[in-house]
């Protein structure tokens, strides 16, 4: 039986950790937690998200902005993420309306795609 979910991984290119910590610990404002020791010497980093977490590791030869696959990320002030991402020169993008949420588009610094989501 599948019980929940424990973390979701994206992929940075190698040594821009970085330049990843800027985008997700400082204009995201998520906190980074220590990874176990065993996974230290791997690259990357991990992210707490509410209760969740999210693993970014580290890939070459991989273009990420050939790809739907993305993390949404469930905020209380849609309007805030709008203007925090603005202002950090990050394009936003319209996404296809669904009922009960309004929600758009960025991609990350290397091409991850990003959802940001509000339930209205």
């Amino acid at each position: 039986m599948i019980t929940g979910l424990h973390h979701a991984q994206i992929t940075i290119p190698k040594g821009s950790e970085e330049e990843g910590k800027k985008f997700y610990c400082g204009v995201l404002g998520l906190p980074e937690i220590e990874k176990p020791k065993s996974l230290q010497g791997r690259g990357g980093f991990w992210l707490k998200v509410g209760n969740k977490e999210v693993h970014i590791g580290t890939e070459d030869g991989f273009d990420r902005i050939q790809t739907k696959a993305h993390l949404a990320y469930q905020v209380e002030d849609i309007s805030y993420w709008r203007k925090v991402l603005e202002q950090n020169d990050i394009k936003l993008f319209d996404s296809v309306p669904i009922p009960n949420f309004e929600r758009f588009e960025f991609r990350d610094p290397f091409g991850n795609r990003v959802e940001m989501i509000q339930e209205v």
